[in-house]
């Protein structure tokens, strides 16, 4: 069922049970203004909905009663007895056409006679109902009636009045049966079974509830008080030897991560939500402007949690009036172009990396990046000489500055330099980043990239000066080890930096960047992305991989501007959520940025033929996994695997998984007997397949250029990982020997819906 259809069956069917209640109350007190005005608002709603929805039916029948109840609440008809029955029964009508709609055909309902009652009602010809009651009792009745006390029926006088001192009319005595003919009968048929009572079904009101907003903030917190005391626990488990306790946390840390999975699902909403109101934004600010413009929307269905929706209102309605007004252009400039009149501009959104980004773009006139040097120079935010050093895209990023704006005049509209950098603010605020894209003559990209979640999040918890830091995980890319004498550090001017597989990654020390003294030298770096910039942030050591739960920080922490929150660890302890947007535009010097831009440049050259690996064993054999193909990685008992047929499945969050074991499946030979396996669950459109493996060694790049040929089953090929041979998994043949009929329905080649949570891996 289409969902629009869906929320307003579950709305109306809650309108129709209040309008029972309220048409009762109304029978007590016919003057209510209160009551009559609810009762004609909720058939109104009705009305409308429907005939925007092509129930023409519905809206024929519930037009016709919002008619009788306008003369209700306007004084021209009293309550009574007629009006008040008419009434019910048009609530009865309308919950039986809704049942039709609900059944899939339509409002395919005879309203007729409804219609022809209330009309009947208003025009006062109305005549009495039969009583229900009476009708429905007819046995009871016939112990008075004619036929079983005829002595005592009134025989009507030719003026139509009964006379009980008439002499009442002779009664035939059934004719007797003769016993041949009894006999010719046979015996009595046998007695039709009963019919089976109708089995009941829910109506869409009933398969869905209403939960006020703040009892899903306290589920929320508890949740959160939950993962605390999970990771506490986890921390004790794996401190200590013995295995029932590792195996009861490792019990709850399944339970509490399900809970916390749907807790966190019922606070999601579709972000067509804040969505649904741009196509009025566009058309009135396009009349305005004297512009044609139409937007396009797709991705409506991508979810955010209710708190982040609600954050990201603003700044994407400003973006969208931003591509009106200085994006399209007008439509006599537009046909010189050679465009179209008619403006465009689309509004998507999609998951990446653990985050939800949106896009809004534009066909217009593009962004000129030299008059956005010369406007900043003019309005005096950076000098000639800085804005001649930068390159286009760090002019396009000075539209974010705070007193920008290259309109050429004040309006209602723009020009007062209130703007872009309220929007980046905005978004920073609840994690994110927004960036800008542009070119000439074609058009304009304004991307927001959005945390889908606030309260909890996977993050990386490190050791610097003896204090704990947490990094979200979302920005980290991979941790490097540094050398006992640093003997890889080396400095581009004043800038350290650390070549990092040819190329030059720009560094920061977290005890400089935060003004700590530092006890040792970091002998860690954790390599991030923030800002489209990568950077190297060097830490004592790296604690753990795990879910923490965010907290807001005081007013004079957020002062500081180095840190997005703070959580309770494991152990009891505090630790700051570093921001890392902050820290990189405020410490790395324009030196280490251009490296850290030329580095990014690099890496992303060079993503065409390096692919990242999950090094695994399987039996004798050591063979990758291209890290795509990899969801999640798990550690279950073996005694969980169950036999269904020929083939082996698992028990996992509900549902039951097919398992392959990737030492059978490749012929290796295969270890004793163990009392945990480790498992790569691998998922694509909802659906999910675990290999199971025999141990996990490590995620290394693989460069596709120094990869070689092999004819061998279940084998695409072979590679050198860290002066390793290594064979290289054909993923498809695993997961067809898990499951033959997985890719029946799937496009195989398609790994957007493929996502990574390498916590164990992590935590290795």
């Amino acid at each position: 069922m289409d969902e629009i259809v869906h929320e307003f069956l579950v709305e109306s069917y809650e309108n129709l049970d209040q309008l029972d209640q309220d048409l009762v109350a109304l029978e007590s007190d016919p003057s209510s203004r209160a009551l009559l005005s609810s009762i004609f608002r909720t058939v109104h709603t009705i009305k409308g909905t429907s005939g925007f929805l092509g129930f023409g039916n519905l809206e024929r029948v519930s037009h016709v009663g919002e008619s009788l109840l306008s003369e209700l609440r306007d004084g021209e008809r009293a309550m009574d007895q007629p009006t008040a029955d008419v009434l019910l029964a048009l609530v009865d009508t309308l919950r039986a056409i809704l049942a039709k709609v609900e059944s899939g055909v339509g409002d395919d309902l005879d309203v007729d006679p409804m219609v022809a009652r209330i009309v009947a009602v208003q025009d006062g010809t109305a005549a009495p109902e039969p009583d229900v009651a009476t009708d429905a009792s007819t046995d009871v009745a016939h112990d008075v009636a004619p036929e079983t006390d005829p002595e005592h029926t009134p025989v009507p006088d030719p003026d139509g009045t009964a006379a009980h001192d008439v002499a009442p009319a002779p009664v035939a005595a059934p004719p007797a049966v003769e016993p041949a003919a009894a006999t010719a009968v046979g015996p009595a048929p046998a007695p039709e079974p009963a019919p089976e009572p109708e089995p009941h079904t829910r109506n869409a009101a009933d398969g869905s509830i209403r939960v006020d907003v703040d009892l899903l903030d306290t589920l929320m917190r508890q949740v959160g008080e939950l993962v605390l005391v999970r990771n506490q626990i986890d921390r004790i488990a794996g401190a200590g030897e013995d295995q029932e306790t590792k195996r009861s946390a490792q019990r709850l840390s399944l339970i509490a991560s399900e809970l916390q999975e749907g807790v966190m699902k019922t606070r999601m909403q579709p972000i067509e939500h804040v969505w649904s109101k741009m196509p009025r934004v566009v058309r009135d600010l396009a009349k305005t402007l004297g512009r044609d413009v139409r937007i396009e929307m797709t991705g409506g269905d991508t979810e955010l949690d209710r708190s982040l929706l609600e954050a990201v209102k603003d700044p994407l309605t400003h973006l969208v009036r931003n591509a009106v007004d200085h994006g399209i252009e007008a439509p006599d400039d537009r046909r010189r172009a050679g465009k179209r009149p008619q403006g465009l501009v689309t509004l998507r959104a999609y998951h990446s990396n653990g985050q939800v980004v949106v896009e809004i773009t534009d066909d217009g006139a593009g962004i000129d990046p030299e008059k956005v040097g010369r406007t900043a120079v003019a309005k005096g935010l950076r000098t000639a000489g800085d804005v001649a050093a930068m390159a286009p895209s760090e002019l396009l990023d000075l539209l974010f500055l705070p007193g920008f704006s290259t309109a050429a005049k004040v309006t209602n509209v723009s020009g007062r330099g209130v703007g872009m950098d309220v929007v980046r603010t905005n978004i920073e605020a609840i994690g994110g980043s927004v960036d800008v894209e542009s070119t000439v003559g074609t058009g304009t990209t304004w991307r927001m990239r959005i945390p889908l979640t606030l309260a909890i999040m996977p993050a990386l918890t490190v050791m610097c000066c003896g204090a704990v830091y947490a990094i979200p995980q979302v920005s980290l890319l991979e941790l490097v080890a540094l050398g006992d004498q640093h003997g890889e550090i080396e400095h581009v001017g004043t800038a350290p930096v650390f070549r990092l597989r040819g190329t030059l990654l720009p560094l920061l020390s977290l005890s400089e960047v935060l003004g700590l003294d530092p006890e040792s030298e970091g002998r860690v770096i954790a390599v991030v992305e923030a800002d489209d910039q990568r950077f190297g942030v060097i830490v004592d050591r790296v604690l753990n991989m795990e879910e923490i739960v965010v907290k807001a920080l005081a007013n004079r922490l957020k002062q500081i501007g180095m840190y997005s929150g703070a959580t309770v660890l494991g152990d009891g302890g505090v630790a700051l959520i570093l921001d890392l947007q902050a820290i990189a535009r405020k410490v790395l010097t324009s030196d280490a940025a251009d490296l850290a831009r030329a580095y990014a440049q690099d890496t992303t050259e060079s993503a065409a033929t390096v692919e990242q690996m999950l090094v695994v064993g399987a039996g004798d054999r050591r063979v990758a996994i291209p890290l795509s193909a990899v969801t999640r990685l798990e550690r279950i008992r073996s005694d969980t695997i169950e036999q269904v047929g020929s083939r082996e499945v698992l028990q996992y969050r509900g549902a039951l998984l097919p398992l392959v074991r990737l030492d059978q499946l490749l012929g290796a030979a295969g270890g004793p007997p163990a009392d945990e396996l480790d498992i790569v669950v691998y998922t694509r459109a909802g659906r999910s397949i675990a290999m199971a493996v025999t141990e996990i060694f490590d995620i290394v790049e693989d460069d596709a250029r120094r990869r070689s040929d092999i004819d061998g089953h279940g084998l695409t090929g072979s590679t050198v990982l860290k002066d390793r041979v290594t064979e290289l998994l054909d993923v498809r043949s695993a997961v067809q020997a898990a499951d033959p009929g997985f890719y029946d329905d799937l496009d195989p080649f398609d790994d957007a819906t493929a996502g990574t949570d390498l916590s164990l891996a992590g935590a290795r």
